[in-house]
């Protein structure tokens, strides 16, 4: 299968980017280097491009049903312009995606998926829509851009006269004269910003334009390897490493999006019954003395296996190493000691509090 690329390919040439193949997406992993990346997000602000991501809309007078039907929140508690984050799972229990569903109006939902996901997700919902809602793949229509840091509001208002939307939350209008633009008051990083969705043919114009507002905050560019470190920081799951077709929401920390009490979705049953049993391992977080753990790499309890890295790394913002990883429910308390085996070396880890990192302001 040929390597595809998003509208800001030529731009990321431009910039000088280190691409990589992500998913069979050729991306961006670094401009001028991860620590300078992530500390200019963390302390200014950074531009992802993010349009490896998926769109899909779901249209007609079911189209709440067949959502509901699929995820395991309640997006019948939002309100018309609210986003709202929640897990799609199958018949077991384990997640096929997590999701950021956009409620636009009562027969319109659009769902952002994940890039590697895009045609497994679309396939899911497309073979279980018992409403015969109308469900299309928009995911080549749009280009997606994050900014996102502490300047981010600042520059979106030297774009737009739409009004800016708050946490969760998302409007539509004209960006930098572009029309048809969705602004949400979303992100991957933990600090303040928005996702930008926008027509796929106005990406230059767009790209062009947040440069030249965000130069004088600060601006940097932000590639794959630092988008990684910021959202490690804040324990926020990444599909394919910290949670699977394999894992639960409720093991991996995202019982808060999972609403058993809403009426039956897919996978509801096996959650239920999950529940009732005693949830069996959590995804934690671990900070580790001396060592980088990577996934795969495994816990130790009293040197016996226990359980499994799935993302590891430097905390650029806290100087430690860090990781999530799954333990057994009796060792998943702030506080328990473990061991992590790096490389055939052991290394003393202790499980933390998360997010790992908050920002200041």
């Amino acid at each position: 299968m040929a390597i595809r690329r998003t509208p800001f390919h030529e731009f990321h040439k431009e910039a000088g980017a280190r691409l990589i193949d992500f998913g069979g997406w050729e991306m961006p992993v670094q401009y001028k280097g991860i620590l300078e990346e992530h500390h200019g997000c963390r302390n200014a602000v950074g531009l992802f491009d993010v349009s490896h991501m998926g769109e899909v809309r779901f249209r007609g007078p079911k189209a709440l049903d067949a959502v509901q039907h699929l995820i395991t929140n309640d997006l019948s508690k939002a309100a018309f312009g609210q986003a709202q984050y929640t897990a799609m799972c199958n018949d077991h229990g384990g997640i096929v995606d997590d999701l950021i569903c956009y409620r636009i109006g009562p027969e319109e939902i659009l769902i952002c998926v994940n890039a590697a996901n895009r045609d497994k997700d679309y396939n899911w919902m497309k073979s279980h829509n018992p409403f015969g809602v109308d469900i299309s793949n928009e995911s080549d229509f749009w280009a997606q851009i994050a900014l996102q840091g502490r300047h981010a509001e600042a520059i979106f208002k030297k774009l737009t006269d739409a009004p800016l939307p708050g946490t969760y939350r998302f409007t539509q209008g004209a960006v930098a004269g572009v029309e048809g633009c969705i602004i949400a008051g979303t992100g991957y990083t933990g600090e303040a910003g928005y996702e930008l969705f926008l027509p796929a043919g106005a990406a230059d114009i767009l790209w062009n334009a947040v440069q030249s507002a965000g130069a004088e905050f600060g601006l940097v560019n932000v590639g794959l390897g630092a988008r990684d470190t910021l959202r490690l920081e804040m324990k926020y799951s990444l599909y394919g490493n910290d949670i699977t077709d394999d894992t639960t929401p409720l093991e991996a920390g995202l019982g808060w999006v999972t609403k058993l009490d809403k009426g039956d979705f897919i996978g509801r049953e096996p959650l239920v019954a999950q529940k009732a049993a005693g949830i069996p391992r959590r995804l934690v977080g671990l900070e580790i003395e001396g060592r980088i753990a990577r996934p795969h790499s495994a816990v130790l309890s009293e040197g016996q296996p226990v359980g499994e890295v799935t993302s590891g790394g430097l905390s650029p913002s806290t100087k430690k190493n860090i990781a999530l990883a799954y333990v057994p429910d009796a060792l998943a308390k702030v506080g328990t000691r473990l061991e992590v085996d790096v490389r055939g070396k052991t290394a003393a880890a202790v499980v933390s509090k998360t997010p790992f990192y908050t920002r200041p302001y």
